[in-house]
């Protein structure tokens, strides 16, 4: 009977479902960041927190820990491997993925009430788009991050923002078999739930430790590039393109990437936030607003991209001001326009012919800390393709590309002075059945072992201006700073 650390139980491209539907357990609601302290100090474990509502879209969140399987990939910088356990293996980071999700398919049961019964939880980085197109790469990394992380996770815990409802839910996997599988998913689902059990209710306050950021590119420097990427849209060479700057800090000793995912929380909750270890003490805190690509097991697909942005109001009728003032903004909403229509094709090559339309454009939602222009595109996916097969189509997502995508990308890595890393890739979880739900990695904090690094940026069309280009900038990286610097920069 296969055992834990084999790389492959089965040849590739087998698949192992063998109608065996998971356990399910049903265990009363409690808040889902005290829910993952137990595990928030081991690598490889997630917290995907529905932290705030959107439109039906805050509902899931999804704590997975202790995966039976790993897969690791990194670029050419640093050997461009991908490994599986640890173990270096053929094929690229997407073919990898998707050989080690065909070989667990599992049967859900069609009146489950979740929609995540296990699978991969993780994230892809920016600069895995080299793997799908001939891109420069004129940066090194520094992150010390992967360029993608994910585990296989055989149980997980599910709660329901909306009903205040949770689950437990175990597969047996990498057991095959009924027999085999029924046992493991038993003594898994045991263990989850004492641990859970044993926790604490309530959590003491984050570590309070601070440090000074620096940004990587001045103020004027920025706007000088802005004026560059303007240059290449007055010459015909793109539409648009989002360009973007870090700010770095020095790690703080004793600081956990849970601990910074929490103060990171107290200031901007998002539908799609995130918290992610990796070994050595490295992760990523996120408080994404923004979904990627929703895939439903049935092939019904939806990615929502925004562009259009304006910081909340001191008062509600400032608010209200703001609101109607991005609205009707000629400039945000060509930039979001040209956004749709790049996505609209980027699924419409993997999409039923016919099936792809935009139920809403330009539509405006209201997050913690700014207002945002979101349109919705929806598409049928083609029959025998699967979640990875729309990652290949569609990533990286364009709201943090530009268009025509890839001429934009050719510009991003030209005029920006660092890889993006994890930041402007995606959080994802893709179930056994084939289903998945995905976030742009925006508002997000990277944790490496020494350091600690703040990302933002926005669309350039032709008539943006290089120093508002840069106010709107801070406007969305402030959280992430405050989240580290105690208020001190705009705080």
């Amino acid at each position: 009977m296969p055992q834990d650390g084999l790389v492959f139980d089965i040849p590739a491209g087998e698949s192992t479902d063998d109608g065996c539907p998971p356990l399910v357990r049903e265990i009363p609601y409690r808040d889902p960041v005290a829910a993952f302290a137990p595990w928030s100090g081991q690598p490889f474990a997630a917290l995907l927190h529905s932290a705030a509502e959107a439109g039906g879209r805050g509902r899931w969140s999804i704590v997975a820990a202790e995966p039976f399987r790993t897969i690791e990939a990194h670029g050419e910088a640093r050997g461009g491997s991908v490994t599986v356990d640890g173990v270096a293996v053929a094929g690229d980071p997407f073919t990898v993925l998707e050989q080690q999700l065909t070989a667990h398919r599992l049967t859900i049961p069609p009146d489950l009430p979740v929609p995540f019964a296990g699978g991969a939880v993780g994230f892809l980085g920016y600069e895995l788009g080299q793997v799908l197109e001939r891109l420069p790469a004129r940066h090194g990394d520094d992150s010390d991050l992967p360029d993608m992380a994910f585990g296989l996770y055989d149980t997980v815990i599910v709660f329901d923002e909306l009903e205040r409802r949770g689950w437990i839910l175990s597969s047996g996997f990498p057991e095959h078999g009924p027999v085999g599988r029924r046992l493991r998913a038993a003594d898994r689902l045991h263990r989850f739930a004492e641990r859970l059990e044993s926790a604490p209710a309530a959590l003491p306050p984050p570590n309070a430790a601070t440090a000074s950021w620096r940004p990587e590119i001045a103020r004027d420097d920025y706007c000088r590039r802005v004026e560059q990427v303007l240059e290449y849209i007055r010459a015909g060479d793109i539409f648009q393109a989002n360009f973007t700057g870090r700010f770095l800090a020095d790690r703080p000793g004793g600081l956990s990437v849970f601990d910074l995912y929490r103060r990171l929380l107290a200031l901007s909750p998002a539908p799609f936030a995130a918290c992610l270890t990796l070994p050595g003490g490295a992760g990523l805190a996120s408080a994404s607003p923004e979904r990627f690509i929703r895939l439903h097991a049935d092939g019904r697909m939806e990615t929502r991209p925004i562009k259009g942005t304006r910081p909340r109001g001191a008062d509600a009728a400032e608010d209200d001001a703001l609101a109607q003032e991005l609205e009707h903004s000629v400039k945000d909403r060509a930039e979001n326009l040209m956004i749709t229509d790049l996505l609209r094709n980027d699924i419409g090559r993997v999409a039923r012919i016919g099936s792809v339309r935009v139920p809403v454009l330009c539509g405006v939602e209201r997050f913690a800390s700014v207002h945002h222009l979101v349109s919705v595109i929806e598409g049928q996916l083609k029959p025998g393709l699967g979640p990875v097969d729309l990652l290949r189509a569609t990533f990286p997502g364009g709201s943090i590309t530009g268009a025509p995508k890839i001429r934009a990308m050719e510009i991003i890595d030209e005029l920006e002075v660092s890889r993006r890393g994890a930041y402007c890739g995606s959080v994802a979880w893709i179930g056994f059945d084939g289903a998945m739900d995905s976030s742009i990695v925006i508002r997000t904090l990277t944790v490496t072992p020494d350091r600690v690094i703040a990302q933002a940026g926005g669309g350039i069309v032709a008539d943006s201006d290089p120093g508002r280009e840069h106010d709107e900038m801070m406007v969305k990286i402030r959280p992430q700073l405050r989240a580290l610097d105690g208020g001190r920069n705009g705080g």
